[in-house]
């Protein structure tokens, strides 16, 4: 069993990459890749961890594509990049421009919340990060403590989700720009959950097919919130336009205690021959895969 979709403390999860392999191994997953958002400062500690547990490791980055007038202003499209190298000069470079408009964001959303009666202090916003990445989970936990809402959902629904009062879009790569990104740093480009991007089977696979032409190589079938007619299509969809398939949780820790790793909300229980088919795909002799 394999887990290729989860996220640390360098971004939105509540446990350290070097605890995620920890418990990979104790719930029996053989491979695991880490996909924090728009940063991968936390992979260096995740492969070390991995070859320490016995475990296949594989570099990720999970990036929040831009996208354009086309398509439904409250949809998103998650790129997920695997094998590709943190050191690299243009990843550094273009994932530094994206956190810094993270930070802006923070600003933003923090002076829109004080303009609603919800003043927070920095100080307080970062308690509740364990790492360097600060965004809206973290402002949600500040609002918690100081009692303007009762849960970090609630500070979600309320003010800070897409369409909230104190939402603040951020600097985005658009899907062309992270391809190039992913695949001149040795890595294949996957697209992550896709249905929360297209809903419309048919119209999903017009706009996979365009991405394919700019370098998609795969789709994410299973995921905590595919239903099962949804990983159906997905692979209806995969077959069809060739493309590799990968599946993962989307784990997150405490801050969704819901999906747990490996198995999601209920029991995803993704075969290890899509991470071997990866592994293929990027090489054995990729320095940003550790195989057990």
């Amino acid at each position: 069993m394999i887990d290729l979709h989860m996220h640390s403390t360098f971004s939105d999860g509540s446990e350290p990459p070097e605890e995620l392999p920890r418990l990979g191994r104790r719930y029996g997953l053989t491979a695991m890749a880490l996909t924090d958002h728009d940063n991968m400062a936390g992979v260096s500690e995740f492969l070390n961890a991995c070859r320490q547990e016995g475990i296949t490791g594989i570099s990720g980055v999970e990036i929040s594509a831009a996208l354009d007038d086309r398509y439904d202003p409250h949809s998103t499209l998650h790129i997920l990049g695997y094998g590709l190298s943190a050191d690299d000069v243009q990843v550094r470079e273009l994932l530094e421009r994206v956190l810094d408009g993270r930070a802006w964001r923070n600003e933003q959303i923090m002076a829109r919340l004080a303009e609603l009666g919800l003043a927070l202090d920095w100080e307080e916003v970062e308690a509740c990060s364990e790492e360097d990445v600060i965004g809206r989970p973290h402002i949600a936990q500040a609002m918690v403590d100081r009692e303007y809402v009762s849960t970090v959902q609630e500070a979600f629904d309320r003010y800070l989700a897409k369409g909230a009062p104190a939402y603040v879009d951020r600097y985005r790569l658009y899907p062309d720009e992270a391809a190039a990104m992913i695949k001149g740093a040795g890595g294949v480009t996957f697209c992550a959950h896709p249905f929360t991007w297209i809903e419309d089977e048919r119209q999903l696979e017009k706009e996979l097919a365009a991405f394919k032409e700019m370098g998609l190589a795969g789709i994410e079938v299973f995921h905590s919130d595919h239903t099962q007619e949804q990983v159906v299509a997905l692979l209806r969809t995969a077959a069809k336009l060739d493309l590799m398939i990968s599946g993962g949780s989307d784990f997150h820790g405490e801050c969704k205690p819901l999906i747990k790793l490996g198995s999601g909300r209920d029991n995803l229980a993704i075969d290890d021959r899509y991470a071997e088919a990866l592994i293929n795909a990027l090489g054995h002799d990729n320095p940003n895969v550790y195989v057990a």
